[in-house]
């Protein structure tokens, strides 16, 4: 799921040993790409005390796991779990249909964060699980680049349990029940692979979420859960490195809106992990969704050099803005967000492992009454798959 899904991130110690897997989404086609991977990533704040964000899992993707019609998509954290069926040509030549499965601890923890201030005593663990229904039908076939229509239906099963810094004034959500349908086009597609080399995506989608435990909760029933929310976003993307330089660049803008949107549902923005979520909308140097909006409009750039002629080591320049329509009672002072950083990487010639130390500075970001945040951070992938390449 995108980012206006519950949030899962990891603040606290049980949540970090459960390491959330928001960053192995269902993607919006059977990937068709044999992929054997571990990824790492981690953020941490200076000078503020906020939600931690990281996440680690072991991605696997075999496109002929049953033969060349069956595929396996599995992202495996240590308390999480995400995965996929996938059949192609089920209904036609080009109609392919996917069942997924998913669940485990602390993957619907809820943080609150209002005002660039980390609210503890209304944050609150959340586990649970589901399953979903997917048909990728593509649209041009024989082309170069795919166009897939993608149809899908599911749904979650959600349980809380107070932390340790919840307050005991805080009435938890009942446990939720919920349903949701999307669909969407997709014009090529996105690798979930950290920065890669080539990917290009033009999509546009909509969402209906059923919350069937609609009700109260909160300090005497001060906030609620919607019944229905309606999610809509598009967004395009590019990513591309020079064969001669080696310079990369990417870029990536995404606008999104909401109807009748709740603490739950609504729009998640910030923090500098890129393989947090399908659609990812980073601000460097804020918390991990710091941001709650109903609407928003999300621009990031980055640029690559290499440091030596081998081009094992790169230096990396980012930034990202975004204006947003926030959700009532997490206003911020300006309609405007933006944060930048820089980053060190290092790949061996093997190329079977990436390794990147990041700086991020959030210009907007409330700490302490005042403009100005930094976050350090650091990235990691292994692929198992890298001397298959070599060959």
């Amino acid at each position: 799921m995108p980012t206006p899904s519950r949030t899962r991130n990891l603040c606290l110690l049980p949540a970090v040993i459960g390491l959330l897997l928001t960053a192995a989404p269902c993607r919006a086609q059977i990937d068709p790409v044999d992929r054997n991977l571990i990824e790492l990533g981690y953020d941490q704040f200076l000078a503020a005390r906020g939600p931690q964000a990281i996440y680690a899992y072991y991605y696997f993707n075999r496109p002929d796991f049953f033969g060349p019609d069956v595929a396996l998509r599995v992202a495996v954290a240590p308390a999480y779990l995400d995965s996929e069926m996938g059949f192609k040509h089920l209904l036609s030549p080009y109609t392919d249909v996917g069942i997924g499965i998913s669940g485990g601890a602390f993957g619907d923890n809820y943080y609150e964060v209002r005002q660039g201030n980390y609210l503890e005593n209304q944050s609150f663990y959340g586990s649970g699980g589901g399953a979903s229904l997917n048909i990728y039908q593509l649209l041009d076939p024989g082309m170069l680049i795919p166009l897939n229509l993608v149809a899908r239906a599911g749904f979650r099963y959600s349980s809380f349990k107070d932390t340790d810094e919840t307050s005991r004034a805080f009435t938890l959500p009942v446990d939720q029940n919920d349903g949701y349908s999307r669909v969407g086009v997709r014009f090529g597609g996105q690798q979930p692979v950290l920065y890669p080399a080539l990917g290009m995506e033009l999509s546009a989608w909509f969402e209906r979420q059923q919350h069937f435990d609609s009700g109260a909760y909160g300090f005497d029933n001060d906030r609620s859960v919607t019944p229905y929310t309606d999610l809509y976003w598009f967004r395009g993307s590019l990513d591309y490195a020079l064969k001669e330089s080696g310079d990369a660049f990417s870029f990536s803008a995404t606008a999104g809106g909401s109807t009748d949107a709740d603490r739950f549902s609504a729009w998640r923005l910030g923090g500098d992990l890129p393989l947090v979520s399908e659609f990812p909308l980073v601000l460097p140097g804020y918390y991990y969704e710091e941001l709650t909006a109903v609407r928003f409009a999300h621009f990031y750039g980055s640029y690559s050099v290499p440091l030596d002629q081998a081009r094992c080591w790169v230096f990396r320049l980012e930034a990202a803005t975004a204006r947003l329509d926030y959700l009532p009672g997490f206003e911020q002072r300006g309609d405007w967000q933006t944060g930048a950083g820089f980053g060190i990487g290092y790949t061996p010639k093997r190329k079977n492992y990436t390794v990147i130390l990041r700086y991020g500075y959030g210009f907007n970001a409330i700490r302490h009454d005042k403009d100005g945040a930094q976050s350090v951070g650091l990235l990691f992938q292994y692929d198992f798959n890298a001397h298959k390449k070599g060959h």
